[in-house]
C-alpha cells in the first residue's frame, strides 16, 4: 500500500497516480473506501458497498480511507478526479449537506 500526501502523486506499482484533493475530501466525507472499476463509459469510482474490492486490486491510501483499483484499470489510471464519480452518487452527497 502506498502513502498519500494530499495533492501529490502516489506510487501505484509501475507508475504514479495523482489523486485530486476534492476526491480525497469526498471520500472522507462519505467515510468509506472506494474502488475504481471498469464500466462501459470508462473507469468509475464507486464505494466498496457498490463494488467490493478484489484480492487482485492495487491499493492506494486516500486521506483516511483506501482506493482500490482494478488490475485491469491500474495500468491506465494516472489521475483520479471527480469526473470518475457517477452523477447520482455526487448528487446524493450534495443533497445530504
Amino acid at each position: 500500500m502506498s502513502d498519500l500526501y494530499t495533492g501529490t502523486q502516489v506510487d501505484a506499482g509501475a507508475h504514479s497516480v495523482f489523486i485530486d484533493d476534492d476526491v480525497i475530501a469526498y471520500i472522507n466525507k462519505r467515510n468509506t473506501n472506494f474502488r475504481i472499476s471498469t464500466s462501459c463509459g470508462g473507469p468509475v469510482l464507486l464505494p466498496v458497498s457498490y463494488k467490493p474490492a478484489k484480492p487482485t486490486d492495487i491499493t492506494l491510501k486516500a486521506g483516511d480511507h483506501l482506493i482500490y483499483i482494478s488490475m485491469y484499470q491500474a495500468r491506465y489510471i494516472d489521475h483520479i478526479h471527480m469526473d470518475m464519480i457517477p452523477y447520482h452518487l455526487e448528487s446524493m452527497i450534495e443533497g445530504s449537506t
